[in-house]
């Protein structure tokens, strides 16, 4: 093979926000598969949220990337070369590693896609990790039942735009939060939430007249002030699914407590009954990936099931697009077309 493997690397562990800075582009001679390796030509990356918690030294549920190491993340694309009797050249999976155009990753770590089904570029998404996180977040902590109200935040994300569409086909009445007029119009109008909040216009009064009678089970893929004015609105044996923190990804280990976001007071907790609890999706969520995609086939197939996608051009742009995801400025899954 003559072409070059194009990478990003981690060239510095940032303080703070990240910067173009931390990055280094790099080529690399292509990989060559081992015994029962696979060699993947990423088509797509998947840009998410956690990968901010790898560029920290910080103690954490993952090792973190070190410096000079290929950024961590996931990629979906075409088999070159296979040493696994799984998979041909040709055949299109999920599962790649990391931010380069290729890449030699265990066979038992891919997934066959089924582009009948949806593009390639879904099973990242809606079909990938962040709609496993949504299902599985649904199912053992949140449990919504029919006429139950779900509050999700971050909800034109990749995470929360399954969360809330799964909730509706659970009888639920569900209320997105998401940042400005035209994500919010997404979240109701094409998703089909019952209704969206807008967390740059104060939410207080927002939450009350979507929410009424309270809120059954809360998605928690912000924090900081959001949280906050969602938290007090929780009834009686509400749940409250800790997914992410974003509001404070970027504040720096062991940084002065008052330049964190404000927090909710706990003292309601015990009163009402409530149920908090963070997972991560990697602890139990790909042993039950057939149990998941048996769910979402029927929605898909019927429509009943939507997402949108924010896809930049080129690995280069990646940094530039992870920085943007951190503030906000994607809208919808974040992907990067490798080539």
């Amino acid at each position: 093979m003559n072409e070059t493997n194009l990478q990003v690397r981690l060239r510095r562990r940032p303080e703070g926000e990240p910067g173009p800075e931390d990055f280094e582009i790099a080529e690399a001679p292509p990989p060559v598969p081992g015994p029962g390796e696979v060699l993947v030509r990423a088509r797509f990356l998947s840009l998410d949220p956690y990968m901010r918690g790898r560029m920290s030294a910080a103690k954490s549920y993952a090792k973190p990337v070190e410096i000079g190491e290929v950024m961590e993340g996931e990629t979906a694309g075409e088999v070159l070369a296979s040493n696994d009797p799984r998979f041909a050249p040709g055949d299109l999976v999920a599962g790649g590693r990391g931010w380069q155009r290729l890449c030699a990753v265990e066979g038992a770590r891919l997934r066959r896609v089924d582009t009948a089904l949806a593009p390639l570029s879904a099973w990242l998404g809606v079909l990938g990790m962040p709609g496993l996180t949504a299902w599985v977040g649904l199912e053992d902590i949140g449990q919504p039942k029919p006429g139950e109200t779900v509050v999700v935040s971050a909800a034109s994300g990749a995470v929360g735009q399954v969360v809330g569409q799964l909730a509706k086909a659970r009888g639920c009445r569900v209320v997105g939060i998401a940042g400005g007029p035209a994500k919010c119009a997404f979240v109701t109008g094409e998703l089909g939430f019952d209704a969206c909040l807008d967390h740059r216009q104060p939410l207080e009064a927002q939450l009350d007249a979507a929410c009424p009678e309270g809120v059954d089970v809360y998605w928690e893929n912000v924090g900081g002030p959001v949280q906050a004015a969602v938290f007090p609105r929780l009834r009686d044996f509400g749940r409250m699914v800790m997914c992410g923190m974003i509001a404070q990804y970027n504040i720096a280990p062991g940084a002065d407590a008052a330049g964190a976001p404000p927090g909710p007071n706990l003292g309601p907790v015990v009163r009402k009954r409530l149920r908090i609890q963070g997972f991560i999706v990697s602890d139990t969520g790909w042993a039950r990936y057939p149990a998941f995609l048996e769910e979402m086939r029927p929605l898909i197939a019927a429509g009943r099931m939507r997402w949108r996608e924010d896809v930049v051009e080129g690995l280069r742009n990646a940094p530039r697009a992870f920085i943007g995801l951190l503030r906000g400025e994607n809208f919808g899954k974040l992907l990067v077309r490798v080539d």
